[in-house]
């Protein structure tokens, strides 16, 4: 056990194997009562394994990045697992993903997951309760300086295969030790935090859900799809305009009629779409100055940068297309959260093949009320891809898509009132974001011994 930091090290070359100072060496001075103590003389690394059989399913679980915990990943069959063992998880043991690690996948397992099985780059390791508690050594990998110390440990050789953070980088990192009093009371503030997070976060879905419905309701239609699906239903052959269950249950409990009428999209606005210049050519993207979209940028909000830029030869060259500002994008692929999302352009923009653009619309229709309705029709947007072999949305379902089309003052309203409840939500978010931050900063600053639990 060390108990205060050296000013120097001495290392056989051969042992060297990168150039990494020991993570936390600290140069400030750890309160009384408190000792650096190496990981390993801590921790237990649980050996328990499992011989996959070819006919047997195991439930596989993984560690999200950014300390967001263990989940259930899938469920398989030996026969179509790589993997000759597998580790059950152990609930309540500290674990992590020693290919993402740098990516802050350290979780401490939890009882709920207790039934499924891990392969061998999430290494578990049981604490010895009597010097350690596992929720503080969770919140010491979440200090952004053990997460700097882990990024070089991982990527610091470019001989380490596939970048991983290894057993042996865990277990020689010292580790500020306080007694197991200090150790609650720092897990403590931390989940005290979370509970206020949590209800923040609570509150930024209860405003969220508030839009659709009430952009429902001030047009006259409501949103019937809600309702559970019944064993069986009936449905008239005129109404099945596309096979699949899914198809016909939203053709029989479409929306209500709005009191107002109904015009197709392509009866409003022009539109198009873009492509991917190939990447094999580097004149299309060296010194790009146009911005590109792609759907993982299309996130409902405004876009006024994009993560990449291509050349004007791209588009000389290519599928790709210059929109205008103003623009309204429908991500049209995308298995998660992706499809049926919308955005709209602040600036002049490119888009790849998977977003559908609406552009020069109708000057009797307000764009943000166009947007914020397409907003409010995601679930029902992406339904229309869900019922059959074609997960994507494409440009025809788009183009014939229904929208309520009230006088133009009504729309102007209507985009006052949802404007408001949006900036709502960003102040909401804007707020938990920083307290997010504070705390990640407070429990830092106790863990590395610069900051009393009970300080203001």
């Amino acid at each position: 056990m060390i108990a205060s930091p050296k000013r120097a090290h001495v290392f056989w070359w051969k042992d060297l194997e990168r150039w990494i100072v020991p993570a936390l060496q600290h140069s400030a001075k750890l309160p009384v009562g408190w000792s650096l103590v190496r990981i390993g003389d801590l921790v237990k690394q649980v050996a328990d394994k499992v011989k996959v059989t070819p006919d047997t399913e195991y439930k596989l679980a993984g560690v999200r990045w950014y300390g967001e915990g263990v989940f259930h990943r899938e469920t398989v069959t030996g026969s179509n697992s790589s993997a000759t063992y597998l580790m059950p998880l152990k609930p309540g043991s500290f674990i992590y993903n020693r290919l993402f690690a740098w990516k802050e996948s350290f979780a401490v397992v939890p009882e709920e997951l207790g039934d499924c099985l891990v392969s061998n780059e999430f290494p578990q390791f049981r604490v010895d309760s009597e010097q350690l508690l596992v929720r503080y050594l969770y919140l010491f990998f979440m200090c952004k300086s053990t997460i700097r110390a882990v990024n070089k440990a991982s990527i610091g050789s470019a001989a380490v295969s596939r970048n991983r953070y290894k057993e042996e980088y865990f277990l020689n990192v010292q580790i500020p030790l306080p007694p197991l009093s200090v150790q609650q009371a720092i897990v403590d503030r931390w989940q005290q935090a979370q509970i206020e997070i949590a209800m923040a976060k609570e509150s930024i879905a209860d405003l969220e859900k508030q839009i659709p419905s009430f952009i429902h309701n001030e047009l006259g239609a409501t949103n019937k799809l809600l309702r559970s699906k019944p064993r069986g239903f009936a449905l008239q052959w005129d109404k099945v305009d596309r096979w699949g269950v899914d198809m016909c249950w939203r053709s029989l409990n479409k929306p209500a009629d709005s009191t107002f009428p109904k015009i197709r999209i392509k009866e409003i606005c022009r539109m198009g779409s873009g492509g991917t210049p190939s990447r094999s050519k580097p004149v299309f993207y060296v010194a790009g100055e146009i911005p590109w979209v792609k759907t993982t940028e299309v996130k409902n909000e405004v876009i006024e940068s994009t993560e990449e830029k291509i050349t004007s030869t791209a588009l000389k060259k290519s599928s790709a297309k210059l929109y205008p500002s103003g623009s309204l994008i429908v991500a049209m692929y995308g298995q998660g959260v992706t499809r049926g999302r919308t955005a709209k352009l602040a600036i002049e923009a490119a888009t790849n093949q998977a977003c559908c653009v609406l552009y020069d619309i109708s000057p009797n229709v307000e764009p943000d009320f166009l947007w914020f309705y397409l907003m409010s029709e995601y679930e029902n947007l992406r339904g229309m891809a869900s019922g059959n072999n074609q997960p994507n949305l494409n440009a025809e379902m788009i183009a014939n898509y229904e929208v309520p089309l009230p006088p133009l003052e009504f729309q102007k309203r209507l985009v006052k009132d949802v404007a408001a409840l949006r900036a709502q939500i960003k102040v909401t978010s804007a707020f938990m974001a920083k307290q997010i931050d504070l705390v990640k900063a407070e429990i830092e600053s106790i863990i590395l011994g610069t900051k009393k639990v009970d300080q203001p």
